[in-house]
């Protein structure tokens, strides 16, 4: 009996052993598999937060690339999510604190809807201030027409008032005479017999034109377009050249209509008039006034 005992107490033992290595082989096995399926989670869980920040970061080069040069105002927001989206990678590739990226995931999604928020603001000012800046130019533009417009006019009216604001001389007219005894003045129109030539004319009234000295200039000129003078200092300038001159005659005009008599009288020294027709013309001012002709037999 006790021999029996002695002998069945290692067999037992045995058994029992061995029960709790495959129990123990179970356990290990289950721990394992638990163990394997928590890495297939956590990989799995790296790689979805992974693409969500890819994802994330992809939208926001998107959005910059639609805004173009308008997202540069906002560098340094640019420049915060850049560094957090290094920051998450970093945790995602070196620690298993998942939690912790998914929740700075969240956070760099808020930044990043505050960006776009602020882009739009931007987009928004941006575009009613280039419609307020084309309703300014545009503004700008009429305005500038209309001062072309205004200087235009304003320069026309000065012109025509500069051609207004001249004397004129009417009904110019030429007497021929011969002197007899002494000055008595005998009609004629022998060249042969002239000595003397009056030029009679009116001169306009005008208000435009400033009262004060005028100095009248007339030229006669021979059927050889040579003009009659006195002397070769009498000339004057006419559009810039200078010009000879038969008669010259001081009068202070005052607004109003006057009538003139100039004469112009041969030197015993002069050749003969010479037969044909004779042009008289009046200036002043370096302006051609008026005109008229006479003829000599």
């Amino acid at each position: 009996m006790d021999e029996q005992t002695s002998t069945s107490r290692p067999k037992i033992l045995m058994i029992l052993l061995v029960i709790v290595i495959i129990v123990l082989l179970i356990w290990i096995f289950f721990q394992r598999n638990h163990l394997n399926k928590l890495v297939a989670d956590k990989e799995l869980e790296k790689t979805e937060l992974r693409y969500e920040l890819d994802s994330l970061i992809k939208e926001h080069n998107q959005i910059k690339e639609v805004y173009g040069t308008l997202s540069d105002s906002l560098s340094a927001k640019d420049s915060i999510i850049q560094a957090n989206a290094i920051e998450i990678r970093r945790l995602l590739d070196t620690e298993w604190e998942y939690n912790k990226a998914r929740k700075r995931i969240a956070s760099l999604q808020k930044i990043a809807q505050g960006y776009v928020h602020q882009l739009d603001s931007l987009y928004t000012i941006n575009r009613e201030l280039t419609a307020e800046n084309e309703k300014i130019r545009q503004d700008f533009r009429i305005e500038q027409n209309r001062t072309q417009t205004l200087i235009k006019d304003k320069e026309q009216l000065s012109e025509k008032m500069n051609q207004a604001a001249f004397i004129k001389a009417y009904d110019v007219t030429a007497t021929t005479y011969k002197l007899k005894g002494g000055d008595k003045e005998v009609l004629t129109d022998k060249a042969s017999r002239t000595d003397r030539v009056r030029v009679c004319f009116t001169i306009g009234e005008n208000p435009l034109v400033q009262s004060g000295k005028k100095i009248i200039y007339i030229r006669i000129s021979r059927p050889d377009n040579v003009v009659v003078i006195k002397s070769k200092y009498d000339t004057f300038i006419f559009n810039g050249q200078t010009v000879s001159y038969s008669i010259r005659e001081d009068i202070d005009y005052t607004g109003r209509s006057m009538n003139l008599c100039l004469n112009w009288t041969k030197r015993n020294t002069d050749v003969p008039a010479m037969k044909g027709k004779y042009n008289v013309t009046v200036f002043t001012e370096d302006k051609e006034i008026g005109s008229g002709t006479f003829e000599l037999k």
